[in-house]
């Protein structure tokens, strides 16, 4: 992990997460500057304020930040979401708690198999052909929750399924509510014939990861 800072804002730079989804980049082209000499950062460019805002875009948590100013941080969504991206990795946005890993607002969990950064996603679908359509039928049960937000534990099962505990909606890619639970078994094998959800197909493949 990398810091840039000043008397105002730290950010913190997490680059093998980093997808490259380029929201930083268009979003404040002048602090966010690829192949910049003496590093790709400047917070001085621009106000606390608008770099949290465009920080707080990024969809796979590469970048996040601390204020040294007194402004508001970073805070929980009011819903704990997991988005489908087509042909992607899943979106999940919440108070996620991944064991032996620092909590985080936001993250891209790989669902092709083939990622070199478990359970994170690192663009290995694009090299290999990853179908998984991120607008997939209403399968469970889409009634609106009384509790929305709160805790979200996701446990990578070895050589398994993502385990999710805690309050959450799962989304399709336009938005379109597909499922709410406090609780699925999600693949990341990239086999599953019931995408998101794990079917087993992972045991017939052999599939293999921490």
């Amino acid at each position: 992990m990398s810091n840039s800072e000043n008397e105002n804002i730290t950010v913190h730079f997490h680059g093998k997460k980093c997808v490259h989804a380029r929201r930083c980049v268009l979003g404040l082209p002048d602090v966010f500057q690829p192949g910049a000499k003496g590093g790709w950062i400047s917070p001085d460019n621009a106000n606390a304020d608008d770099i949290a805002q465009v920080i707080d875009s990024c969809p796979s948590g590469a970048l996040t930040y601390e204020r040294k100013d007194g402004g508001k941080g970073e805070t929980q969504p009011k819903v704990n979401t997991l988005r489908l991206n087509e042909n992607g990795p899943n979106e999940i946005k919440g108070d996620i708690q991944i064991p032996n890993e620092e909590p985080y607002t936001r993250v891209l969990l790989c669902r092709c198999g083939k990622s070199n950064n478990m359970p994170f996603c690192d663009n290995s679908h694009l090299s290999t052909d990853f179908v998984a359509s991120g607008e997939v039928q209403t399968t469970q049960s889409a009634d609106t929750p009384t509790t929305r937000d709160g805790s979200l534990l996701v446990t990578p099962i070895k050589d398994g399924p993502v385990m999710v505990s805690g309050n959450l909606e799962i989304i399709a890619g336009s938005g379109r509510r597909i499922a709410t639970g406090e609780k699925f078994v999600l693949c990341r094998c990239g086999a599953s014939k019931n995408k998101p959800f794990c079917d087993g197909q992972h045991k017939k493949t052999g599939f293999e990861t921490g």
